[in-house]
């Protein structure tokens, strides 16, 4: 993000509002690509409690790509001197517009708040910068998930939930021989990375996880640990149907819906898609962690850019203080399909996959085990992500030897970060 400062100090024209349209409740303008169905929703509710305080709300959702098209706009708008009141960002992204010199801090407000003493110290972490809060989160998704069609189970004689990859595989050679599909997967890069980052903590732990993942260690990406990760994923790969190549990851959550595959692994937002059609979590589908005793989380947030006028900075402060209230920290997340950031929120109206989450994210707190998603952006920058994506995605569609993987991996990892 090599964008020089002068240009980011450069005075917001959005800001220059006159006295006279200025809101004492405070306007923002929010940048975000929420647009789907439950997202959409969801961000309403935001928009929702803003506008209840009687602040004005400017919508700016960008569709497509994960973000990225969002990211080029963002880009383009700090250049020109007009950046958005608050932007949906994530994990290193947060830092990486923070030492540019781009972001307002909310310290104030989570001073007041707490924010502290509520947040998991891992997350807290993500959302500073030298120490001071310049986002605030509206939840927290776990990554490491199974879906399962309970029938589809039952008929090829699967009578638990595997808790090791070794019981996952003899459970996925079971329905493979019953004519199921065992494993029920989207071919795009984001996707092939979320298994293989689910595996590694299910071969290494989430310490050598966050060796390999996080801290990218070269010991830890060369190791045998890595090299049996590899193993995995190529077991996983022989349990997928032959037309998983680019589909989307709610037609594989259907697949698994409907009983033509017995798992999924995916986040929690396929809960969403289940949920929307009526099912029942224990009954009509199961979920359960993926093997290894941690928690891969990804969280989605708002940052705060440096702004003129004082109904932005105003407005600012109120969203950030909405954004981490119980209430809306509690409807936001029935609407996503995914769990409050702050840890205290009573759960009462939520489903049993939620409560699971939560009981597993406090035990990951205490445990030291809570580790950042890499597949969804909260372990390492956008560079050297797109470097593991391309090295799963060519081992998963190919014959390369997990010999090769990793040695191609530490390879390009290095590239990445020497660039």
């Amino acid at each position: 993000m090599h964008i020089c400062k002068a240009m980011m100090a450069a005075v917001s024209v959005a800001g220059a509002l006159s006295a006279s349209a200025a809101r004492a409740d405070g306007t923002v303008e929010v940048l975000h690509w929420w647009t789907s169905g439950g997202e959409a929703k969801a961000v309403g509710e935001l928009k929702k409690a803003f506008e209840a305080e009687g602040g004005e709300w400017i919508d700016s959702p960008i569709a497509g790509g994960g973000g990225d098209a969002a990211m080029t706009a963002l880009r383009a708008r700090v250049v020109a001197g007009n950046p958005p009141t608050a932007v949906q960002l994530k994990g290193p992204g947060i830092q990486e517009w923070a030492e540019q010199g781009a972001l307002n801090d909310v310290q104030s407000v989570a001073d007041e708040g707490n924010w502290d003493a509520v947040l998991p110290p891992a997350l807290a972490e993500i959302m500073k910068y030298q120490g001071k809060y310049v986002a605030a989160p509206v939840n927290i998704h776990r990554v490491d998930w199974m879906w399962a069609n309970p029938e589809a189970l039952k008929k090829a004689g699967v009578e638990e939930m595997p808790t090791t990859w070794d019981e996952f595989n003899a459970a996925a050679d079971k329905l493979q021989a019953a004519g199921i599909v065992p494993l029920a997967h989207g071919g795009q890069p984001w996707q092939d990375a979320t298994l293989f980052e689910d595996v590694v903590l299910g071969i290494g732990g989430a310490d050598f996880f966050r060796k390999a993942l996080v801290e990218l260690d070269p010991e830890a990406l060369t190791s045998d640990m890595m090299v049996k990760s590899f193993d995995q994923l190529r077991k996983l790969r022989g349990y997928v149907d032959p037309n998983f190549s680019g589909r989307d990851w709610n037609l594989a959550t259907a697949m698994v819906m409907r009983g033509e595959a017995g798992f999924q692994i995916m986040g929690d937002w396929a809960k969403g898609e289940f949920l929307a059609a009526g099912k029942v979590p224990e009954q009509d589908f199961l979920c359960w962690p993926t093997p290894g005793k941690g928690f891969v989380l990804n969280s989605d947030s708002f940052t705060f850019f440096k702004v003129e006028g004082e109904d932005r900075i105003e407005g600012q402060k109120v969203l950030a203080r909405l954004i981490m209230s119980p209430e809306f920290q509690k409807v936001f997340n029935l609407a996503k399909g995914s769990i409050p950031a702050r840890t205290d929120v009573p759960l009462d109206d939520f489903d049993a996959c939620a409560k699971r989450s939560h009981a597993d994210l406090l035990a990951a707190i205490e445990n030291d085990t809570l580790v950042p998603s890499m597949a969804h952006e909260m372990a390492v920058p956008r560079s050297v992500r797109g470097e593991f994506l391309d090295l799963v995605t060519a081992f998963f569609n190919s014959d390369m030897s997990s010999e090769d993987a990793v040695k191609q991996l530490a390879a390009a990892i290095k590239r990445a970060q020497e660039n």
